[in-house]
């Protein structure tokens, strides 16, 4: 197991040896930075042709359309989590206990 062990890690680390670029930095000539030109800038020119997105359907309003927020009825209250909690912990205490215990 030890010998299958440090065969895998000298073949790993072997691989990762090989792929250290070290030799070819310290040895490499000197290269100058050469940024990328661009031989467009930015000028006005004029703007496209209004689309219409939802093709033939067009706007789905009509006159008299009220929003959801205004008829929907209002959400229930919500019960706080503590209160939740202390009517579990007095439901609990006021449970029946079990008289037989089985143990094996």
């Amino acid at each position: 197991m030890k010998t299958t062990l440090s065969l895998c890690f000298l073949f790993f680390a072997s691989l990762t040896w090989g792929q250290s670029i070290g030799p070819a930095v310290v040895n490499g000539p000197p290269q100058a930075l050469r940024l990328p030109g661009n031989p467009q800038h930015a000028s006005a020119a004029p703007l496209a042709t209004q689309q219409n997105l939802l093709g033939s359907n067009g706007s789905s309003s009509a006159k008299g359309e009220r929003p959801l927020w205004e008829v929907a009825p209002p959400p229930r209250p919500t019960v706080p989590l503590a209160d939740t909690a202390r009517s579990l912990r007095k439901q609990h205490e006021v449970v029946k206990k079990a008289t037989f215990i089985h143990e094996d």
